[in-house]
């Protein structure tokens, strides 16, 4: 990446591969690059040198509308701010990927995965009347509906008290393990971090650590 003073280097002499299944948390101080190395691993941002594999496809290899087509289908991503749209019901939020995908089944699918994270009742609610951690869930809900081979989240708990934060992760943790999807977080909670089988840290671009733990 470039600016008025020239190149800057975020990320630097990144090097790891995912398991299937696993649990990994991104952790590091502010400005360490990992919300640039998470959109990076989705093929949101292009690095300037680099490989990034997803299901054995190279992600850069392919052309926007072809890497957008296999993110669909291989990865979820849940964000901070929750990014639901304002004009759109819960379901009609969660059937929006697989209506993409022009899956006959949306409706179905989307109300099951509603109903998954306890929002049966809430289905028609629009986004403006839900709560912080309902909206938390319908975001969940609109990840994991296709079922992904990996899941992406930044700071899913951010926006949250800690008892609602608590209570979402746990339903993250809970499908990753239902649907075998593996499941990447940057967290600046240490506790969250904790709860994963893996850990790593990055400083000033670079992998400091990369630590498998006993995850709580």
């Amino acid at each position: 990446m470039s600016d008025s003073t020239g190149t800057l280097a975020i990320l630097q002499d990144i090097n790891f591969a995912l398991q299937a299944r696993e649990t990994v948390a991104i952790v590091g101080a502010s400005g360490s690059g990992k919300s640039t190395l998470l959109s990076i691993i989705a093929g949101l941002d292009t690095p300037s040198s680099g490989t990034v594999r997803l299901a054995g496809t190279d992600l850069f290899a392919l052309d926007e509308d072809a890497r957008a087509a296999l993110r669909a289908r291989q990865l979820g991503f849940v964000f901070q701010s929750f990014q639901l749209l304002g004009n759109l019901s819960a379901l009609e939020n969660a059937m929006l990927p697989l209506e993409l995908e022009g899956r006959s089944d949306a409706r179905q699918c989307a109300s099951a995965m509603l109903e998954r994270v306890g929002l049966g009742a809430r289905m028609q609610a629009f986004p403006r009347v839900l709560s912080g951690g309902e909206q938390q869930r319908v975001a969940l809900a609109r990840a994991f509906v296709m079922r992904p081979a990996l899941l992406l989240a930044d700071e899913p708990t951010g926006s949250l008290d800690f008892a609602t934060g608590d209570k979402v992760m746990q339903l993250m943790f809970e499908l990753n393990r239902e649907l075998g999807t593996t499941l990447v977080l940057v967290t600046h909670d240490q506790g969250i971090a904790q709860r994963c089988a893996r850990r790593i840290v990055l400083e000033a671009g670079r992998i400091q650590s990369d630590t498998r733990q006993l995850a709580r």
